[in-house]
């Protein structure tokens, strides 16, 4: 047990951080003129006090300001002793000393602020002491991974919150923050009050994606949802930028977009972004067929989306813990806008689970997503395979109950997106000679199938089949399938 004694003995040798003139000068000043609440009101809390006695003095004063009562020794007396706890908080003597302890209604905020950093530096020796215990430990319930997680976990709340948690929220702040947001999408173009997919349809039928929301875009394979997915993270980050650059030219954007790509290797990744974005083929590049001039255009886009602040990590099989430490982290060190996951089927849900079946370790990994979403307030866009059922169907276009075998998908995505080519279909369904009676029938089916394809051709539908705060209907789209690349149908020169 010896080798516990020597980090521990450092740590309890020393005394916990607090500043208790601090406390009882801001406890004066509040009893001597009450709008000095309002300094410290939004950040401070009876628990960030190091002696209970002024948390519960400081606690009495909230509650009187907030109702609109005064709050001064001689009405906090009554209260105390109308409580019968007036000798506990240190009787009349305590709060007559408290007032001779007062500063000045500007120095109000400075003391508030003292007193909550000593309670967060208490809050990080807890969190220490427990890690180094826990590490230590020979019967630890959590192997050396779990406590990195778990030691991440603390910290990510403590820098979050300030706090062990926000608890509740009155309906007055609720109604301020929607108020921003239907004030954030009156003032941008488009009525976006997200955070922008980079396609204008898609835009307005959503509003942008919204944080907390859990995003669901699914599709068989060949349907092009890396490339959707791309092109939407790539959108947000161009829009995180202009955000940041409309207020100051050389600011840098608030966040990120992580994309989490189980499937392609980062560098697969990027060449297709540069594919896409220099509007050259991705095959093209990777076996060197291309002439000079692509070559400098292709080290020029790659100039222009170098600056973008996109993450990529493209860990196979990850599983939702780590997937969450490594948003947690990015989220306290660069700030995060949007997690994009490529894809769902190919995560393994948290270390140590044990699920029955698929169905419910899916079940188990989009309920992990959509409460990472909510603890971050990020959106969070996560691709999903189909089942095979839509193969057997007439018409190929994705339903949500093609969902259904993936447990819980539908029911916690805030919005279900499928993502549907015809021409990818009709392409299979090139009329073959050899199955007509006729060369006239053959001649005829064949032009029909020329024509669907033209018809066809680059189009792509996205069919917004669940949205939980909006309407759902179908966009048309661009697909240029030499680029692998989504955009906007030009609707000047659609025949729309």
């Amino acid at each position: 047990m010896n080798s516990i004694d020597p980090p521990l003995l450092g740590l309890s040798q020393r005394l916990p951080p607090s500043n208790m003139q601090a406390e009882q000068a801001l406890l004066g000043a509040l009893l001597a003129n009450n709008r000095a609440y309002e300094r410290v009101s939004e950040f401070l809390a009876p628990e960030h006090f190091q002696d209970p006695i002024n948390g519960r003095i400081y606690q009495a004063i909230s509650r009187r300001v907030e109702a609109g009562q005064l709050a001064d020794p001689i009405t906090l007396k009554g209260e105390f002793e109308h409580s019968g706890i007036l000798e506990e908080v240190g009787g009349v003597a305590y709060l007559a000393q408290l007032l001779t302890a007062m500063v000045g209604i500007i120095n109000a905020g400075e003391y508030g602020q003292a007193i909550h950093d000593s309670w967060l530096r208490r809050q990080l020796i807890d969190i220490g002491e427990t890690v180094v215990n826990n590490a230590f430990g020979a019967e630890a319930e959590l192997d050396g991974r779990q406590q990195i997680e778990f030691a991440e976990q603390s910290l990510f709340d403590l820098a979050k919150d300030g706090a062990t948690g926000v608890g509740f929220i009155t309906f007055e702040r609720a109604l301020t923050i929607a108020i921003d947001g239907a004030n954030r999408a009156f003032q941008n173009p488009g009525g976006v009050s997200g955070l922008s997919t980079g396609l204008r349809d898609l835009d307005a039928k959503t509003g942008g994606m919204h944080s907390s929301d859990l995003l669901i875009v699914a599709g068989r394979p060949g349907m092009g949802k890396t490339a959707l997915a791309t092109k939407i993270a790539f959108g947000a980050a161009k829009a995180l930028v202009r955000a940041a650059q409309d207020k100051d030219p050389n600011a840098k954007p608030r966040g990120t977009v992580a994309i989490f790509s189980l499937e392609m290797s980062a560098e697969q990744l990027a060449t297709r972004l540069l594919s896409e974005e220099a509007r050259i083929s991705s095959d093209r590049i990777r076996r060197g067929d291309i002439g000079q001039r692509d070559f400098d255009k292709f080290v020029q886009v790659a100039r222009e989306v170098a600056s973008l602040p996109i993450e990529i990590d493209d860990t196979p099989a990850i599983t939702l813990s780590a997937l969450r430490t490594r948003c947690r982290r990015l989220k306290r060190t660069k700030g995060l806008e949007l997690i994009v996951i490529d894809y769902l089927q190919l995560m393994r849900p948290s270390a140590g689970v044990r699920p029955e079946n698929r169905v419910q370790e899916i079940s188990q990994i989009t309920q992990g997503l959509k409460a990472l979403a909510k603890e971050l307030s990020v959106p969070v866009m996560a691709l999903s395979q189909l089942s095979r059922a839509v193969e057997s169907r007439e018409d190929k276009r994705p339903q949500l109950a093609d969902l259904r075998e993936s447990g819980s998908i539908e029911q916690d995505a805030d919005a279900v997106m499928f993502v549907y080519r015809d021409e990818y279909y009709l392409q299979q369904k090139m009329p073959k000679q050899m199955g007509f009676d006729s060369e006239d029938k053959y001649h005829n089916s064949l032009e029909k199938w020329q024509q669907d394809m033209e018809t066809a051709h680059n189009k792509a539908e996205l069919i917004l089949a669940k949205q939980r705060h909006g309407p759902t209907g179908k966009i048309d789209l661009l697909f240029e399938g030499e680029f692998t690349r989504f955009a906007d149908i030009d609707l000047t020169h659609s025949g729309h």
